[in-house]
């Protein structure tokens, strides 16, 4: 059974989230993830957090030489309802609730 996480608020009260962040740059590749809220702006303040703490595994790629520059970023859900989805353009994906 998956464990319960409860909600992280901010200062102000509003929901945390976390996300899983995958960064591939020169060859390389690095998977953690970030408490943020809802936004631009915070998701990318926490990402420069964690890379500022120095505490990331990075992982050479040998992959990625022509175009060197990707970075990722997805919600970390532990909702244990099932995934709702729908087709589009004769593939389905997952979408909101």
């Amino acid at each position: 059974m998956a464990d319960i996480v409860p909600p992280q608020f901010n200062n102000n009260g509003e929901k945390m989230r976390n996300f899983l962040v995958k960064i591939w740059a020169y060859d390389y590749h690095a998977k953690f993830q970030v408490l943020a809220e809802d936004n631009r702006e915070s998701i990318e303040k926490s990402i420069l957090d964690k890379l500022g703490e120095k505490s990331i595994k990075w992982e050479s790629t040998g992959m990625f030489k022509d175009n060197p520059h990707r970075i990722t970023y997805e919600e970390v859900s532990h909702d244990t309802r099932p995934i709702q989805t729908k087709t589009v353009l004769g593939v389905q994906v997952a979408v909101g609730v």
